[in-house]
Formats: structure tokens, sequence, C-alpha cells
């Protein structure tokens, strides 16, 4: 096991001037070893310092801290007796977490009637314009019934309406730049096994969306992760991992980020274009929420600020299931036209084509997706505030931004009970996931939930109620709590 985490030492190391900085942020000027030890724990907690990262030399950090090497020592001494670092002789000193703070097992779907379920932060359908698309598919069915109905790339009539909608948002795009796919997870997941080979780095958001990073799991790549706050990403981290990590591909998710809400700023999308440029990285982009614009107009497209030559190197996913329903698996991949046709070939063998009844129902909704946003958006921004009241009448002591978009809330607690809490919570019939399910590094981010305002009032208010009434009980993280892992939307 030693041997595993100096591998990952040696792969990623800390500057002292990095960790500094950091550490300035959260514990202020000249901190004492105590207050030391415990920015380096709620940095690694939150994500924004890597698990299995070498911490900087004791002199190193002494001399960036302006502090004397007997306090940065006493702070790793308090680091490693509380299991959140590990030394050994000749290969330093790096980050790790308590045992029994990696959740691992296999996901499990919700059961049982009358559960809230935050878990999932997806709409229910849009009743009326649901039924209308199946009776449009019903008529539209009769001229595709004579044909033997395999559409690998996807129907070509629904190709052209997502691509028409990327050139209204901004992308020229053509059909046979777009590829149509079983939901937005099946994009990403052929993308990977594509592009990806074993071993390959990513770079991934830390937080990120879960289902996402498992998939990265899956096809045996290693996620190289970097941080995200509400207050968004810092571009000069980002583009020192892109140089120095050189990974494969890298998979963002600048629209209202899931679970942050964040939306990156336009100069920080041009110099991360720049960089993967110079770089030779794939960016993977997910749009699924970027239409979930609740505070202003939507993004443009994140490819359409791509220098010249390196539009190409973009790759951008997205579905309908946040926009309509998750029920109706269809989502697409936007690239070049070349790499649409390597995906189509790579999706035969497992995949053949994505049903022609759902693509017709599809193709309805997405020429008339700009009616729906307009009933949609504005009932979201009141699901949005009135989550946030009833947080602030039942538990005033979190805290949360809320976000410009999207879909959810992603609170601090203040504590690291996330994991615990959601067990409490589902014997009073609340489902939710902690913050550590969407960590990319395991155990991280236990002191926040993702909670969805997706939810009518009513029912939110039911389910910040009983988070309340939970929160009151023995919340002390357990083995079990930290190995439960469950499935989330």
């Amino acid at each position: 096991m030693a041997d595993a985490h100096v591998v990952h030492a040696v792969d990623r190391r800390l500057g002292s001037r990095q960790l500094a900085h950091l550490l300035t942020g959260a514990v202020g000027e000249r901190p004492g070893y105590r207050a030391l030890a415990q920015g380096v724990c709620t940095l690694l907690l939150d994500g924004r310092i890597p698990l299995h990262t070498r911490l900087p030399a004791e002199r190193e950090l002494a001399s960036a801290l302006t502090v004397s090497r007997a306090t940065v020592t006493a702070a790793y001494d308090v680091l490693r007796e509380g299991g959140y670092a590990l030394s050994r002789r000749g290969a330093g000193t790096w980050t790790e977490l308590p045992q029994g703070q990696r959740p691992s097992g296999l996901a499990a779907f919700p059961a049982g009637d009358g559960v809230l379920d935050l878990a999932v932060a997806a709409p229910g359908a849009p009743e009326a314009e649901l039924g209308a698309a199946l009776a449009a598919a019903g008529t539209m069915l009769a001229e595709h019934a004579p044909t033997p109905g395999y559409h690998p790339y996807g129907i070509p009539e629904l190709r052209a309406a997502v691509a028409e909608r990327f050139t209204r948002r901004g992308l020229p795009t053509l059909p046979d730049q777009i590829l149509i796919t079983t939901g937005a997870q099946h994009a990403l997941s052929l993308t990977l096994t594509l592009l990806g080979r074993q071993g390959d780095r990513v770079l991934v958001e830390n937080p990120s969306y879960p289902n996402a990073l498992d998939a990265i799991r899956g096809a045996g790549l290693r996620a190289v992760p970097v941080p995200v706050t509400e207050d968004g990403w810092d571009a000069g981290l980002v583009e020192s991992s892109l140089r120095q990590a050189a990974p494969r591909l890298a998979y963002l998710v600048p629209d209202f980020q899931n679970p942050t809400g964040s939306l990156m700023p336009r100069e920080q999308r041009v110099r991360i274009l720049e960089t993967a440029r110079a770089t030779g990285t794939w960016l993977l982009i997910d749009e699924t929420i970027a239409d979930i614009a609740l505070d202003g107009p939507p993004p443009a497209p994140f490819a359409s600020l791509a220098p010249h030559g390196a539009g190409e190197q973009v790759i951008t996913v997205g579905s309908l299931s946040k926009t309509h329903w998750g029920g109706l698996r269809i989502g697409w991949v936007r690239a070049g036209s070349r790499l649409i046709t390597e995906l189509a070939m790579k999706r035969v063998p497992s995949d053949m084509a994505t049903p022609v009844i759902e693509q017709l129902v599809a193709l309805h909704l997405v020429r008339g997706m700009d009616d729906v946003l307009r009933e949609r958006l504005p009932r979201l921004r009141m699901q949005r505030d009135a989550l946030t009241a009833s947080l602030a009448r039942h538990v005033p002591e979190w805290r949360w931004q809320v976000p410009p978009g999207g879909l959810s809330l992603w609170v601090d607690l203040g504590r690291p009970i996330a994991s615990s809490l959601a067990r409490a919570v589902l014997a009073q019939g609340v489902r939710i996931e902690g913050g550590s399910r969407f960590g990319a590094d395991p155990g991280t981010h236990e002191h926040r939930l993702r909670i969805p305002y997706t939810l009518s009032a009513d029912l939110t208010e039911q389910a910040v109620r009983r988070l309340a009434t939970a929160l009151s009980g023995d919340l002390r993280p357990t083995v079990d709590d930290a190995v439960r892992r469950h499935w989330v939307a």
C-alpha cells in the first residue's frame, strides 16, 4: 500500500508557494501549528488539495509561510496523527484520509414509495409538450417504418435539428458534425473509450459529476483533479495542470458546473482553449445543463470561442435530460465530422443505434425547446428561492452561494457529517447523497451536500424539515456510512 502511495506522490507534487497561497486564504497570515494542520485538512476535504499528493518539505513550506520550521513540523505531526498524512523515509509526506473514509461498493437504486428524492437533480417531464411530441412522432413514424430502422449516426432530421440549435447559439454546425446517442452519459463513455487508452490521464474538476468520474475510472483512465469552488476555477492551476500532467483529455462542465453551479468566465474559457491547443489535450465539454440559465442569458457554446484550428480538439456532449426529462434517453456529441464517423463505428458493437421512436419524440422537443424553457426557467427560479428560504429557516448555520443557473445548491454543512446525515434522513423518507460522492478523490467533500431545487416548494419544505430533524441526532461518521454509495443523476 505504501509503495502505491509513493507512486501517487511522485505524480502529484504540491509546490510550497502554491500551498502557502491556499493556506493563507484558509487560515490567514502566520498561522500556529494547529491552525496550519486544520487548514490543510480543510483544503483536503474540500478537494482543493488532491488526495495522495506530496506535501512540500518542511523547510520549504516554513519559508513560504514565514513561520518557523518547528511550526510546520508540528503541523505535519498533527496531520499524521489524525490520519490525514503519511510519511516514509526518503519519500516525503503525502496527503491521505483516515481509515474508513473511502467510499466504495456498487451503486444502489432508490426503492420505495413516498421517498423525497434529493439525489436526482433533474425535473419531471413537461407533460403537455411530451404528449404533443409523442403524437407528432406517431405521425412521422410512418415514413420510417418501411426502413430497417438502424441509424448509428442518428436519424437525419434530428441531427439537423441539433446542428441548427448549435448554430443559433453561436457555433456554426453541420448535421454531419452531430452523433445522436442514448443520453449524455452514453456520449461521454463512448468518447472516453475512443480517445482514451489504459492509464491515460484525464483532467477533471473536483468536485464533479459522479457518473462521469465513474466512467473515467471504468475506462482505466487516471483522473488529474483541479479544484472548483462556488467562486469558480483557478485558471492558472488549470493551465499548469494541463502543461505539467499532459492529460490526454480534460472533462469540464463550464456552464453551471455540477455540483457547484459555477459559471466559467469567457476569459478563462479562452485561456483553457489556448493551453489545450498547445498541449494537444482533447477538451470534452459537458453542456447538459447549459440551457438552465436562471440569472441571465445562456452562455454561448464553449467551442465557439476556439481560435482557428483549435475547434477540432473540442468535443461537446449534451442531452434532453435536464431541460426536458431523464426518461427520454436522447443525447448527442458535437465534434469534427471525421471523429463523429469514428464514434459511430465505435458504438455499433455495443449499441447499434438509438431507438427511432425516441428520436422522433426528441425531434419535436428540440424544435420547440425555447418554448419549454420559457415555461420551465421561471418555475425553477421560484423553486430555487423556495429552497434557500427553507434552508435559512430550518438550518441557518449552513452556508451556500446562489448559483446563476443549474439545478442545485452546493451546501456547506460546516462539519464533515454529510454521509451520516444522508443515512439518518433516509430513515425519515428523504434520499440524498453526501458530497463525497462528487469528489474526484474518494472521501473528500464530506462537509457538503448537493441539494436540488427540482421539487415543488411544498415538497422541498418537507425535505428540509426532515434534514433539520435528522441533524439533531448523533451524526458521528461510521465505517458503514463511508462505504455506502448510491446512484445519483
